[in-house]
């Protein structure tokens, strides 16, 4: 890659977020009518930090209160995705060609019912509870590689 494409990735988060039973919160993006599921995920604003960043985004898209959160762990290394060429210009303005994102892995302590993705400013259609090894299979192929990754790097808690 070359060194000033480095730049041309958005600074970001996700979260893999496990219910009491193991499995994975993913949800149905908004803007895109294909069979996708993605965990929570966003960009870091200036001078926020990546938790508080975890934190905000994930009650921003599921309604999930901080208090209702344990943060396991954090995966190691930063991990990248590049958007596909054609979807370069339609996102965030054409700046980023991807995103470099800190994920953390950590543990819902409410109950279905304090989900609501039905949001402020809504980013999921809909959600749901699968088991860590469907995650690949149901994100978008762009992005599968680095949930193949984040699988291998949380396979000890999972």
């Amino acid at each position: 890659m070359p060194k000033n494409d480095e730049n041309r990735y958005r600074r970001g988060v996700g979260v893999m977020l496990l219910n009491s039973h193991g499995k994975v919160f993913v949800g149905a993006r908004i803007d895109n009518t294909d069979e996708a599921w993605q965990m929570p995920q966003g960009g870091i604003d200036k001078a926020e930090d990546p938790w508080d960043t975890a934190l905000r985004e994930l009650e921003e898209e599921t309604g999930i209160s901080p208090q209702l959160v344990e943060r396991v762990t954090v995966c190691p290394e930063r991990l990248k995705y590049d958007l596909p060429v054609q979807l370069r210009t339609k996102l965030w303005g054409g700046k980023w060609i991807g995103q470099d994102q800190d994920w953390y892995l950590c543990r819902f302590l409410g109950q279905d019912s304090d989900v609501n993705i039905a949001t402020k400013h809504p980013e999921f259609r809909a959600w749901k509870w699968i088991e860590p090894s469907q995650l690949p299979e149901l994100i978008v192929p762009f992005k599968r590689p680095l949930y193949e990754q984040l699988l291998a790097e949380f396979a000890e808690y999972l």
